[in-house]
């Protein structure tokens, strides 16, 4: 898979922004920086927090797609913060070394509660909802994220 051909979609999980009470900067944040890394925002999403809304939107996100989907939002330690218990109800294998390098990043990144794994072609993401601890989390990984589509979508390790 060449650089040219990334394709990502990002999936904000938040009560506030899904109500349109709140504008999605962290959804801007991340579709921008993804861009600068030389991905394709192909679909941008927002949802309300809690276990079925999330999994439903990953489930719909990741049909026919082989690509990156990151979500941002709920994986904190509020009680409505329940994107990595909804992104591990649909992920086919978890890939705890990119969740760990993403908390890694920065002080707060301890209180990440986000997960990374595979479902089908696709790479999932759980990354902060606020736009410094998204972009931040993206930049710790987004190295290895073109390797790891490529293995993804059938390409032989080198």
């Amino acid at each position: 898979m060449t650089q040219a051909g990334l394709a990502a979609k990002v999936l904000t999980v938040s009560e506030s922004v899904s109500d349109g009470t709140r504008e999605d900067r962290s959804g801007e944040a991340l579709a921008n920086s993804l861009t600068q890394h030389g991905f394709s925002v192909v679909e941008r999403r927002t949802v309300a927090d809690g276990v079925t809304p999330v999994a439903t939107a990953l489930i719909e996100l990741s049909a026919s797609f082989a690509g990156l989907i990151v979500t941002t939002g709920g994986t904190g330690f509020s009680p409505t913060d329940l994107t990595p218990e909804a992104t591990r109800t649909v992920i086919d294998r978890e890939a705890p070394g990119l969740a760990e390098a993403m908390r890694a990043v920065s002080p707060l990144g301890r209180l990440s509660r986000g997960v990374a794994g595979t479902m089908g072609r696709c790479l999932v993401l759980n990354v902060p909802g606020s736009p410094r601890g998204a972009v931040e989390s993206l930049a710790a990984v987004v190295d290895v994220l073109p390797h790891a589509l490529e293995l993804l979508a059938g390409g032989r390790p080198h």
